[in-house]
């Protein structure tokens, strides 16, 4: 039996039923205008497995949807070895942003994790609370100048895990890449968009207006990176800062003997920092984004955590050790994180036919997971588009299946930065709400799948500063 098959092959399953689309190009439309709203009304319609055909005759993609947790559970953990990132999306990302933590399979993905895993053990991670709290106060006290005292936590909150995630990665050159990376990433993702979720695409090579422009972008972010992973190399032994290039260019296998796996070369340096860009700040952006227009929009939910913060933290700045002493605050995180899951939709190629809940599924189909409609289902969420924190006390997680919230992934492969996105976004949320008070101006927030979850209009906030002595403390 291939790896990763249930007993009696995928002949033994029911066929998967199929969402009901437009004779000629099937869902490509809704998949363009709507995708999450497609997905969700597919699970409504057809339950847990549904297959979603898309593009016209000759060339239409089969997405074989999958939305139970014990689906999800199937795709990502226990049969995980059946599931990999082959599809177009995931060369696309390859291709752009390079083979690191995020897209390496097999033995390279291995080595890589076993190379960077120290550098993200909780100790580690913890130590970059402080680099968060920098950032986050010179947020709060900029936010005093705000024109009418209205601002867009979209765009702030972009502006804030970037320049945290830079300044994590780069220590010192913060000014040098920020900015880089703020110019350049949007008309990169843009490209792997395009080209990931089309049916047919040109070669990179040749100089068309959108291939040239992403070459652009591509080759000014490379050369900042370059620059900066040579300047780490030259200083070598002398090199004494703790940011994460520093150890990511000293970090080695361990002293056991089991693996020999070298260290990181200047490419494969270049590679892991472009997926932590990528990966640490427009994931942590969504998630803190979303947390603020909810409390914003939910005064007594923001009271509630308000009033923790203050009677944890008094005066005094946040401190990695305050996560544990900040429940409510983590519970906010969390509900936002499910209402608004960074990453929205999840891809993977099945290598070997198998059964999900009893439907076939054939070897080579393209299975999709989307933690946006999974944290929508009823009988885990009742009222499902309702906010409320008070589903992640530690007696309601203990009552929901595992993988009904997946907002990290799971599995093997699971988010190696879960921690760190904790602490950054109850950090950052700590000392934004001690600061001052929210009141949605834009009542709703249409959004996108993107390669991350993506604001589709403004999210302003009124904010009011709230008299206090320590409200920038930090």
């Amino acid at each position: 039996m291939a790896l990763g098959t249930d007993t009696g092959g995928a002949d033994a399953g029911t066929e998967v039923p199929a969402l009901s689309g437009a004779p000629l190009l099937g869902s490509l439309h809704d998949l363009k205008s709507d995708s999450l709203g497609t997905y969700l009304r597919a699970q409504q319609r057809h339950g847990d497995v549904v297959r979603v055909s898309a593009g016209p005759p000759g060339m239409r993609a089969d997405l074989y949807c999958v939305f139970s947790p014990e689906g999800v559970q199937q795709v990502l953990a226990s049969q995980a070895a059946n599931f990999r990132k082959d599809n177009a999306f995931y060369q696309e990302v390859r291709e752009s942003f390079g083979n690191g933590l995020l897209t390496s399979q097999d033995e390279d993905y291995l080595r890589q994790r076993r190379l960077v895993q120290p550098l993200f053990t909780r100790r580690r991670v913890d130590g970059y609370a402080g680099a968060v709290a920098a950032e986050t106060a010179s947020v709060v006290t900029a936010w005093e100048e705000a024109l009418d005292g209205i601002v867009d936590v979209s765009d702030e909150m972009t502006h804030l895990a970037l320049r945290a995630v830079t300044r994590i990665l780069f220590g010192t050159d913060v000014e040098a890449t920020a900015d880089v990376v703020a110019r350049c990433f949007p008309v990169i993702t843009d490209y792997v968009l395009r080209r990931g979720y089309s049916p047919a695409n040109i070669p990179r090579n040749w100089p068309t207006p959108g291939n040239r422009r992403a070459a652009a972008a591509m080759e000014e972010l490379y050369g900042v990176c370059d620059r900066i992973i040579g300047q780490r190399r030259r200083a070598g032994a002398d090199a004494s800062g703790e940011d994460l290039l520093t150890l990511l260019a000293a970090a080695r296998s361990s002293d056991d003997g089991e693996f020999d796996d070298g260290e990181f070369d200047d490419g494969e340096l270049r590679d892991q920092v472009l997926i932590f860009l990528l990966a640490g700040h427009e994931t942590t952006a969504t998630s803190l984004c979303f947390a603020l227009h909810l409390l914003a929009r939910h005064p007594e939910q923001q009271d509630r955590a308000r009033e923790e913060i203050t009677r944890v933290l008094g005066g005094r700045p946040p401190q990695a050790s305050d996560l544990e002493r900040l429940p409510y605050l983590s519970q906010v995180v969390k509900e936002a994180m499910r209402l608004y899951p960074a990453a929205p939709v999840i891809g993977r190629k099945a290598v070997a036919a198998t059964r999900i809940g009893g439907h076939a599924v054939p070897a080579g189909a393209d299975v999709i997971l989307a933690p946006w409609v999974t944290h929508r289902r009823p009988e885990h969420w009742p009222d499902p588009d309702r906010f409320d924190p008070d589903r992640f006390t530690p007696e309601a997680e203990a009552g929901r299946p595992r993988y009904a919230w997946f907002p990290f992934g799971g599995g093997p492969r699971a988010c190696i930065g879960q921690h760190f996105s904790m602490l950054e976004s109850v950090i950052a949320l700590a000392m934004i709400l001690r600061a001052y008070s929210f009141e949605a101006v834009d009542a709703e927030i249409p959004v996108s799948a993107g390669i991350t979850l993506r604001a589709q209009g403004p999210a302003r906030c009124r904010v009011r500063r709230l008299e206090t002595p320590w409200a920038v403390s930090g």
